[in-house]
């Protein structure tokens, strides 16, 4: 019968049956015969959809920040959302006969931004670009506890800021800011890596000088030391001699020659020449003629 068509539902919607205005039949992934002109079909699909959104947002210190991100949700009551939008399809086809369906996602969407909105409102530019994951949380929290979003009979499975970013010129100058920041602390490790060899420098010379104290110290001592021992030595060679030649302190000039004469006689020592001078020769004569002039 030209009439009459069949349907096939899927697993993953939940299909409804309309006839004269009733529910003629439903269910999950059902399928059935109709004829389409006294039938309607609804589709309402019970896995989890993505939906991807990105609105601008001022800070609190007046600065327009781009959040982009992205929900998951799935419908859990169909007789809740079936009562709000319109899921009729045309079952040739499958399409939506209507843009109910895209609404339930905007309308999260919208909830989403209201939050977040009052979340960044609160915060600085730079505490709303470093705490993106700690808002997408406040904001997770407030649409599980939504009563709007809890009567469409939708649960939001996720939400996520996929990016939080300034307008370009902004951007611009925090990074300029940024740089600038690396640059001083590039440059104060370096300033740092010289300060520090020059202490290392520093801790060497005065280790060699140091080194060339000491040196010089005890250079000192030996030569000290050294000079000490000379004067000792030539004290006790002094004393020596004087112990030695002490005992003819007390005798006679001549007999101190006459014994010089005896010792070079008895040395054995040839002797070549021999130059005596003029007065020990006098000296010498005059001691024998007074011998003589006694005898």
């Amino acid at each position: 019968m030209p009439f009459i068509n069949y349907y096939k539902g899927q697993p993953n919607e939940y299909v409804i049956k309309y006839g004269k205005g009733k529910i003629k039949k439903e269910g999950r992934g059902i399928s059935f015969f109709y004829m389409r002109s006294r039938s309607s079909v609804v589709s309402i699909p019970t896995t989890t959809v993505d939906a991807n959104f990105i609105f601008n947002e001022m800070t609190k210190t007046f600065q327009s920040v781009a959040i982009q991100g992205q929900l998951t949700y799935r419908i859990e009551d169909v007789k809740k959302i079936f009562s709000l939008l319109d899921f009729s399809i045309d079952p040739r086809t499958g399409h939506n006969l209507s843009e109910d369906p895209g609404k339930l996602a905007q309308r999260i969407i919208n909830a989403v931004q209201m939050f977040t909105r009052a979340g960044v409102q609160a915060l600085s530019l730079e505490e709303t670009l470093n705490r993106s994951e700690s808002i997408a949380s406040a904001v997770m929290e407030k649409i599980l506890s939504d009563e709007k979003i809890n009567s469409m009979g939708v649960s939001v499975e996720s939400i996520y800021f996929t990016s939080v970013t300034p307008i370009p010129e902004i951007a611009k100058a925090l990074e300029a800011e940024y740089r600038e920041l690396l640059q001083k602390k590039a440059d104060e490790a370096i300033y740092s890596r010289r300060a520090a060899a020059v202490e290392q420098e520093r801790i060497i010379k005065q280790n060699e000088l140091n080194s060339e104290i000491d040196l010089e110290k005890r250079r000192q001592e030996l030569v000290e030391l050294n000079g000490t021992n000379k004067i000792r030595e030539a004290e006790f060679k002094s004393k020596a001699m004087e112990l030695e030649w002490g005992p003819y302190k007390s005798l006679d000039p001549k007999l101190l020659v006459a014994l010089g004469l005896k010792a070079l006689g008895e040395s054995g020592a040839n002797i070549n020449n021999l130059n005596l001078n003029p007065d020990l020769i006098s000296l010498l004569l005059e001691e024998s003629f007074k011998k003589k002039g006694e005898s």
